[in-house]
């Protein structure tokens, strides 16, 4: 795919022909096309755009449009190979450099870049401290740099990458040279940092909606999670693709391993893990279908994979921008998915602790606190999470009716006085005995329940003894996970004991009052998430007599990506199979017309479909 085949005289009709030719779409989606005039102009850009929102075409098609190679800073050289695999599907000349290669394979990568036969090259930025990769650019004609997962790049986020702080020199040593910064995850500090630390605070900034309204939102408080995650896959995915995020490596093996007890196929991903497990269990997921990965957060960037039906955690994520983004793995290919997340008082507890415990000044730990609060108020909100969601990065919305708190909507009820009930053993047992306690014993006073240590330390003398059986043990749990992330109350140390905050007083002394989220009774799925669950499944649904057509190309597909060795995905995405069944084109040409075939798919996969379709 050379840019020579189109004409110069117009690089918007250019950029067109090329979407339709090579990626078989007719027309451009959202900002894509303004995005790409930009950079085929030779301006720089910054692009905050959401998972699935088409980051890719806007620097892959100025690629092809413009003279020369473009070159792609990408930070995991684990995925690089199905990342060109994809392209030369498409018939783009596409190659990487990395470590994985022996001297004779980076000798022909070489060869083809500096002879210009690439049209895209991948790159790691570690591989850019290499003084013969600089050489090598150097005596090349590089189209652009495209800088992808630019978060990677601010210091305090979630993905931070040292080796992205020295991107900014791509500017100073190639001037002349475009560049365009993706992320699909940004507040506006974040943006701004990204601007500041790759030098693109002259860059024309394209900033999309980051709402997916394909994925449902859905947080649950904990009860045996472990069994809410295998009902949850039982019912609503049963041999679907997911990925399930636990916050220890331990938690990881413990879980791979309960999901493969209970029939569902399930491998684990940590850094724990020797690199060729790691490798071979990535590998799995990408290339078959209906495989669970269970992982901790560090699985999962660039992971391309279009049919991730649902985004599971387990564990409390440590702020909006690192859950947002591993929920955005799922549904990239628009059809709807579900985000599920399991979350209760010991998550506040643990990541309190992290925090209090964790390197770094007192200004590092006060912002890792606001990351933790945002994420504790997208958790207790009685409003639309997609609204939270969006608000949290700057952006409005109107509720969705799609996430579990417009589908089963929580109640907020007046709190203040069971938050003082509660306040007040922690006070009594601090001010008055010296002493201090986690919540199991400080609900065990309000309770009245006279357990054996309750006896010991005679907590049953306290005037605050039984004055709480009004709520469950369960409510009561609730009330101290609130008031944590309400900060009327803190934790410490490795026992997680309570202890009172400044703002305590304003309750205690009767100055603020304190509303709650209570819970919706949980008595299976209620009547109107499951019919909100049929009505949304029912859209991507096909017609009964396309079901058995849609199997059909799936199987084709699978014994086609087996043979060539690569994800299934990289031969057709699922929504193009399902629009083939539905149409059922009769000829090339019919099939030509198809969202997702583009030229050189049609001539090295057309023959197969067709026959496909006649079996």
């Amino acid at each position: 795919m050379a840019a020579a085949e189109f004409p110069e005289d117009d690089p918007a009709s250019e950029a067109a022909q090329v979407l339709h030719r090579v990626f078989g779409y007719d027309s451009f989606r959202g900002q894509q096309q303004e995005i790409i005039d930009t950079v085929v102009a030779g301006g720089d850009a910054l692009v905050l755009m959401p998972t699935g929102g088409g980051k890719s075409l806007c620097y892959q098609i100025p690629a092809l449009v413009r003279s020369g190679v473009g070159v792609v800073i990408s930070p995991l050289i684990a995925l690089m190979q199905d990342q060109v695999d994809a392209l030369t599907a498409l018939g783009v000349r596409a190659g990487f450099l990395n470590s994985t290669q022996d001297f004779d394979q980076r000798r022909e990568v070489e060869r083809a870049f500096l002879s210009g036969e690439l049209d895209l090259l991948y790159l790691a930025p570690e591989r850019l401290r290499v003084e013969a990769t600089t050489r090598l650019l150097d005596q090349g004609k590089i189209s652009l740099f495209a800088i992808d997962e630019a978060h990677c790049v601010s210091q305090w986020g979630h993905d931070f990458r040292p080796d992205y702080l020295m991107l900014s020199q791509l500017h100073e040593r190639w001037p002349d040279v475009p560049r365009i910064a993706l992320t699909a995850t940004a507040t506006e500090a974040t943006h701004r940092e990204i601007a500041t630390r790759l030098n693109l605070t002259e860059a024309k900034h394209f900033v999309a909606s980051f709402d997916r309204p394909n994925i449902q939102y859905r947080i649950v408080p904990k009860d045996n999670p472990q069994r809410q995650l295998l009902d949850l896959l039982r019912t609503e995915h049963a041999g679907d693709a997911g990925i399930v995020y636990c916050l220890s490596r331990n938690s990881v093996e413990k879980t791979a391993t309960f999901l493969t007890q209970n029939g569902i196929e399930a491998v684990p991903y940590h850094a724990g893990l020797d690199s060729r497990t790691r490798a071979k269990n990535q590998s799995r997921f990408l290339r078959e279908d209906g495989l669970v990965v269970v992982a901790t957060i560090a699985f999962g960037m660039g992971i391309d994979k279009p049919d991730v039906r649902f985004v599971a955690h387990l564990d409390l994520p440590k702020s909006v921008e690192g859950y947002y983004q591993e929920t955005g793995r799922a549904g990239r290919d628009g059809l709807p998915s579900t985000a599920w997340l399991a979350y209760g008082l010991q998550d506040v507890v643990q990541q309190r602790k992290m925090i209090d415990t964790s390197e770094g000044d007192a200004a590092h730990r006060r912002r890792l606190g606001t990351h933790l609060d945002a994420m504790l108020a997208l958790c207790e909100t009685v409003q639309c999470r997609r609204m939270q969601l969006l608000a949290y990065f700057g952006q409005t919305g109107e509720a969705c009716g799609n996430c579990d708190t417009c589908l089963t909507p929580p109640e907020s009820w007046d709190g203040t006085i069971p938050a003082q009930k509660l306040l007040s053993t922690v006070y009594r047992l601090q001010h008055e005995r010296n002493q201090k306690f986690g919540a199991g014993q400080v609900i065990d006073i309000l309770l009245g329940k006279p357990t054996e240590k309750v006896k010991q330390f005679r907590h049953d003398e306290l005037t605050v003894f039984g004055i709480g059986t009004e709520l469950k043990d369960t409510e009561w749990r609730g009330v101290i996970r609130q008031l944590l992330a309400q900060r009327l109350l803190t934790v410490e140390g490795d026992y997680g004991t309570l202890l009172l905050t400044d703002d305590s007083a304003e309750v205690l002394g009767r100055r603020r009052e304190v509303m709650m989220r209570r819970e919706p009774e949980r008595v299976g799925r209620s009547s109107r998430s499951s019919s909100a669950s049929k009505k949304k499944t029912a859209v991507a649904d096909l017609a009964p007599e396309a079901v058995e057509v849609f199997e059909r190309l799936r199987n084709w597909r699978a014994a086609t990506a087996k043979e060539q060795g690569v994800p299934a995905y990289v031969i057709f995405h699922d929504a193009t199979l399902r629009q083939i069944a539905t149409e059922l084109p009769g000829t090339l040409a019919e099939l030509g017309t198809i969202s997702g075939v583009g030229e050189n798919k049609l001539a090295k996969y057309g023959e197969g479909v067709l026959e496909a379709l006649v079996a």
